[in-house]
């Protein structure tokens, strides 16, 4: 017979009616394949960790991991990021500024605008989108914080998840944060619960390099040539800062000079280590001022962002703040311990040779713990400022799964050194200077000087595109991309004295900045500040060239220049979609109206043996009146557990049953335990089980802010305890710490019950929140009419 589809030489099979006469091409069926040699890429990515905190830039935190990429690479001691992580992350995946990536925000505080939209789009193509199609592996672990906080639930659109951004497996988390004891995991598209608790040994460190090497292990049994292309993404140095308590005595005593001395000796070292110009000056404490200066209209500088001196503090607040940076250190080093072992896993395979390793941090070092830090980081997001004696009494407890907690400011200074500032800060170095550094030992030679350049989180994956010699595709899964807005800064690798980037734009939380050959405009606004007036910014000037720590404001001595970077600004503004200015505060923030996974109701029905629902595709009970109403049945008098819980150690609230009574626990903010127990004894049968909250209105205790009324417990149509209770003003968690039903999963609600406390001895059909603002005892038949119940 004849060849209808080809001739079997490469331009198609030859088709015959017996296979036996035909012959076959494969060529238009198999997947791509990498260039023979093509190495691997390992993407290390930490959160929080400011410029002089490790000890391979210079700071007191060991990571003799990081070190050593350094020693078999090169480090750069002018890399740049956005100041908050999401940004940050969508620059470092797509090459993209943050503002073209919709992401000038982080995930959970998307608005509908194109710059703070929290959406990327899909003309900016991820690495790991071209990677995939260009024949290899594409692994996530970790933090992701790229998903809008409305889309991470079951229902929500799942494009915008790892596995619809070209990576092929992810492990991980896909908020800002989690709970290193309690973590919220997701593995590929689908919620799990960690594969131990606390008590067992796990944290979330160990947990995600064991995971890294199983993803690399699997493929490479199968075919050891096929190179990967991980991102692992560490919580460590996020908040909570979670560590094993034999990691932070390591570090007993080693802070407990106050910040402002070990600033002068990380600044000594890094000169040392030839990152700083030896001229280099430390930045003053509280920049603008002490009393910090106001805005334009009166409204004060934001008491978060201040520090307060060493010497001002008493001796009870020095112990405290030492042993706060005591365990965020052990912190960082026991999760360097376990990046090491992935690679020690790679050296041990023979594969490290040939893996192109880059190490970065997302952002300078978190100012969210405020001047007095914090035993529970969620006071922030809820607009409550903390004080040291709140957080004495938990001394011991830092670090723990008891605790949520964070460092004070003076640490994310000293951190920071010799910039002033911290996250969040777009404006100053502090924010936006970072640890870079890349190894690729088979083909780049080890570098002693630390590289000048000033590069940035956009100009990683034009380099790693470049070092692996691939041209970006036009077209991704039918999109047409746009321009990557990152330069290459391959060549500095063997070349100290090739040009950096030219300018960079910056705009973040009402912040801006400019970065033009050398220099450096920016506006005093602090972010999440809620000041407003933009057009009454007050603009400085600084010769980052030789002036790396802002130590003198050029404003006055260079008004020309000035004129011509703010109009630059504008400019890149227009082209990178950098306006609107958003500078609402935290709290704000998290109560702005966004789209929902469901449409808003008065009742939501949860069931059992379900996923969580994240608080952002959830019931949202802040200031309002709420009815939770669980439908039971008891087999036996000693049946027990979670009802219904949301939220956890951080804050959260749950109905359980135990010592043969109704519980109802309110969880302020990690800081009030509010308790209601029943008067009377559950009997088996069936239940309707309620706990009803009147609202009566905002609470007047400053220190309390929030929502006051009454919880009043029923089982059936019989109140059975009630009290005063108070709920806080904005969100548990957002993302992580979800709704649940029989059980509270991640962290407890309560120290009253070990989690999850899964409910036994009987079984539930349903919890129904109502938040109608109807009363309970006014619509009895109708709740009982829920569960259908006689």
């Amino acid at each position: 017979m004849a060849d209808t589809n080809g001739n079997g030489n490469g331009n198609g099979p030859k088709i015959a009616t017996d296979i036996r006469e035909s012959e076959p091409d494969w060529e238009p069926y198999l997947p791509p394949t990498a260039p023979e040699g093509a190495p691997n890429v390992l993407f290390l990515a930490w959160d929080d960790i400011g410029y002089g905190t490790m000890d391979v830039f210079g700071g007191p935190v060991e990571t003799p991991n990081m070190r050593r990429i350094a020693e078999m690479g090169v480090r750069y001691a002018n890399f740049h990021t956005t100041a908050l992580c999401s940004p940050t992350r969508s620059s470092l995946l797509t090459g993209r500024n943050a503002t073209s990536n919709g992401m000038a925000t982080i995930a959970e505080f998307s608005s509908g605008f194109p710059g703070i939209s929290t959406r990327i789009p899909f003309e900016n193509g991820f690495i790991s989108e071209v990677l995939a199609e260009r024949g290899y592996n594409t692994y996530c672990v970790g933090k992701w914080h790229m998903t809008p906080g409305e889309e991470t639930t079951m229902a929500s659109y799942k494009g915008r998840w790892p596995l619809g951004r070209g990576f092929e497996r992810f492990y991980g988390f896909l908020g800002g944060e989690s709970n290193s004891w309690y973590p919220d995991l997701v593995y590929d598209n689908h919620q799990i619960d960690p594969p131990a608790t606390p008590e067992e040994g796990y944290h979330l460190s160990e947990d995600l390099s064991d995971r890294a090497i199983e993803f690399i292990r699997d493929a490479k049994a199968i075919d050891p040539d096929k190179p990967f292309f991980m991102y692992l993404a560490s919580q460590a140095g996020h908040a909570p800062h979670h560590v094993p308590k034999e990691w932070a005595d390591k570090y007993k005593g080693k802070f407990d000079e106050g910040y402002e001395a070990i600033r002068e000796q990380i600044l000594a070292r890094q000169k040392e280590l030839g990152l700083l110009p030896e001229e280099t000056e430390l930045s003053q404490i509280n920049p603008h001022g002490e009393p910090a200066k106001t805005s334009p209209d009166g409204k004060p500088w934001p008491g978060l962002d201040t520090v307060r001196p060493w010497d001002s503090l008493s001796e009870d607040e020095q112990r405290l703040f030492a042993r706060m940076a005591e365990v965020f250190a052990g912190y960082i080093s026991y999760t360097d311990h376990h990046l090491g072992r992935v690679l020690d896993y790679l050296e041990e395979s023979g594969q490290l040779e040939n893996t192109l390793v880059v190490a970065v941090s997302d952002n300078g070092a978190s100012g969210e713990g405020g001047p007095n830090g914090s035993f529970n980081e969620w006071r922030f997001f809820n607009g409550i400022p903390d004080s040291t004696e709140l957080t004495l009494p938990h001394i011991d407890e830092l670090g723990s799964p008891s605790s949520y907690n964070h460092y004070n400011t003076g640490w994310a200074w000293a951190f920071d050194t010799p910039f002033p500032y911290w996250k969040r800060w777009a404006g100053y170095e502090g924010g936006v200077a970072d640890m870079c550094l890349l190894a690729w030992p088979a083909k780049i030679d080890p570098q002693d000087d630390p590289r000048q350049q000033y590069i940035h989180a956009v100009d990683i994956v034009p380099t790693i595109y470049d070092l692996l010699e691939i041209e970006p595709p036009e077209v991704i899964k039918g999109y047409r991309q746009s321009p990557i807005e990152g330069e290459s800064f391959a060549a500095s690798l063997t070349d100290a004295t090739v040009a950096g980037k030219d300018t960079q734009f910056y705009a973040m939380l009402g912040q801006r900045s400019i970065y033009h050959q050398g220099w450096l405009a920016c506006t005093v606004h602090p972010p999440l500040s809620s000041w407003g007036n933009f057009e009454e910014d007050e603009w400085e000037l600084y010769h980052l060239e030789i002036d790396r720590a802002q130590a003198k404001n050029l404003a006055t001595e260079e008004p020309v220049r000035l004129e011509q970077l703010k109009n630059l600004w504008f400019y890149y503004a227009g082209i990178y979609n950098g306006l609107p200015l958003d500078d609402r505060s935290a709290l704000e923030q998290v109560l702005a109206e966004r789209p929902q996974a469901g449409k808003p109701r008065e009742r939501y029905e949860y069931y059992p043996d379900t996923a969580d629902v994240p608080e952002a595709g959830g019931v949202r009970i802040n200031g309002r009146p709420y009815v939770i109403s669980v439908g039971v049945e008891l087999d036996s008098a000693d049946a027990e557990g979670v009802l219904f819980a949301h939220g956890g150690v951080a804050g959260g609230h749950s109905l359980y049953i135990k010592d043969r009574k109704l519980h109802y626990t309110f969880n302020w903010v990690g800081t009030h335990l509010q308790e209601i127990v029943a008067d009377a004894e559950l009997s088996p049968g069936s239940h309707v089980c309620t706990a009803e909250f009147a609202l009566k209105g905002k609470n007047e205790d400053p220190a309390m802010p929030g929502f006051a009324g009454t919880l009043t417990l029923y089982v059936d149509d019989e109140e059975v305890g009630s009290g005063e209770i108070v709920t806080q003003p904005g969100a548990f968690c957002l993302v992580g710490d979800g709704i649940c039903v029989g059980r509270d999963s991640a962290s407890p609600v309560t120290p009253d019950y070990t989690a999850p406390f899964r409910f036994t001895g009987g079984t539930i059909e349903k919890a129904v929140v109502d938040v109608s603002g109807q009363r309970y005892v006014d619509h009895e038949a109708e709740v009982r009419a829920w569960f259908a119940i006689d």
